[in-house]
């Protein structure tokens, strides 16, 4: 099954194409040469990543017809609100009554979700959660893959298990030809339209190497690509759009300068503020976002992480558990709550409700298989799937025991689309994407 559907291009507004999703219409920037007006495309992320043939995409619409109205419908018996929760928990109501028309929480109102212990009042903010994602992005569910493409890393970072410190890891540098091989099979073999290329901040592959494989990757297959290789600096992010990639995997991690410097040792917050909006004044889709459960962090921390998320014009909201590898040096810091996750991607779908897709991290997933379930259900609407070659898979421990890690491919993908497709998602890409 393909992680993106079909449209019909119905004109042109400047470097937008509109394109048409069963009377949807959606723009879409394009970069590709010589589209006309009834061409088929495929579009990720708001971008058109490829064309394809009439013929292929009808057959493609014909099996999608019935079951996209069908997904639609279910999704929205599944995302109603309780009027009975409406009644008791007012002051939820009410602050979901503000986002529907349009209106921004303040801090202090994030912070009163995040603060929320009552259960009754908690399952009332996850339903109205997920009546705002509904509201404002349909039933699409991203489904993404990633590459780890090296577990070589130059920093040293307190918690992660790829750290320069951890010499006991055994290192592995993926080729050229393996990275090409790896997204041939998600993409012809499974139908993945958007990747991220994931890594250490690797000091043996050079840009110039990194700028080949990109370009090499567009000119061969029809996808999305992100990056995720660290920072790399504001000459790098701009040599690498320019070779084809149009995504940036990169998490500030906290708002907390102070907190940031202990987790990464030599490194400050200023700097990775300053990449990431670097990245976006390039172009590139932003994913980022904070840790949860780290030493000392408090709700009003949160609530500052998640509005800081929406001055970097965040395209994905990332925000996952705190996991630090048993031989770091935080090794002794406790896992969060599975609850206290949720909830925060619920308060997030609240301060961001129309600006963002938020993701179920693999780390939320290691943490309780169901997560991934309880998640969606709480607002998120993206999922990222491992495409790691499976004898490479293990070595990308940046904490044990991860979610999905010996899981082959073709077994994520139908225990994903069987989730999504009981839970109403359509697992594809309508998005409108930068403007």
């Amino acid at each position: 099954m393909c992680y993106a559907i079909p449209g019909r291009i119905k004109g042109f507004e400047g470097k937008f194409v509109l394109v048409d999703y069963f009377g949807e219409e959606r723009k879409a920037i394009n970069e590709l040469k010589g589209l006309h007006a009834g061409d088929y495309v495929y579009a990720q992320g708001g971008f058109v990543i490829t064309r394809v043939s009439a013929k292929e995409a009808e057959a493609t619409l014909s099996t999608w017809k019935d079951l996209f109205f069908e997904l639609q419908e279910i999704d929205k018996e599944g995302s109603k609100l309780s009027p009975w929760g409406g009644a008791r928990y007012t002051k939820v109501r009410d602050l979901k009554d503000k986002v529907v028309t349009g209106e921004k929480l303040t801090r202090e109102e994030t912070k009163y979700l995040l603060d929320i212990k009552d259960t009754g009042e908690l399952d009332f903010l996850l339903n109205a959660a997920n009546y705002i994602r509904q509201r404002h992005h349909s039933n699409s569910c991203c489904v993404h893959g990633i590459v780890e493409i090296s577990n070589y890393c130059a920093e040293g970072c307190g918690y992660c298990g790829i750290s320069c410190l951890n010499t006991g890891l055994k290192r592995y540098r993926m080729s050229a030809d393996e990275i090409f091989e790896a997204v041939r099979s998600a993409v012809e073999d499974h139908g993945f339209k958007a990747l991220v290329l994931q890594s250490g901040e690797d000091p043996s592959r050079t840009i110039d190497e990194l700028v080949f494989i990109i370009s090499e990757i567009k000119r061969r297959f029809g996808v999305l690509i992100f990056i995720s290789f660290g920072e790399v600096g504001k000459s790098a992010l701009s040599r690498l759009y320019e070779a084809g990639a149009r995504g940036v995997l990169l998490r500030f991690e906290t708002s907390d300068a102070d907190l940031f410097a202990r987790l990464h040792p030599g490194s400050t917050l200023e700097a990775r503020l300053a990449e990431i909006r670097h990245a976006n004044e390039l172009g590139y889709l932003i994913i980022t976002g904070a840790l949860i459960g780290l030493p000392g962090q408090t709700s009003e921390m949160i609530a500052r992480d998640i509005e800081l998320a929406g001055e970097l014009n965040v395209e994905m909201l990332s925000m996952g558990p705190f996991l630090p590898h048993p031989l770091t040096p935080m090794a002794n810091v406790p896992a969060p709550s599975v609850a206290g996750i949720v909830k925060a991607l619920a308060a997030a779908r609240f301060a961001l409700s129309s600006q963002v897709k938020t993701l179920v991290t693999t780390g939320l997933e290691t943490l309780a298989p169901e997560a991934r379930r309880e998640a969606l259900m709480a607002g998120a609407n993206s999922v990222m799937l491992n495409v790691t070659p499976l004898e490479r898979r293990a070595l990308y421990e940046i904490y044990p025991g991860r979610a999905h890690q010996d899981d082959a491919i073709q077994t994520q993908i139908t225990d994903t689309i069987t989730l999504l497709e009981g839970l109403g998602r359509a697992p594809t890409d309508l998005s409108i994407g930068k403007q």
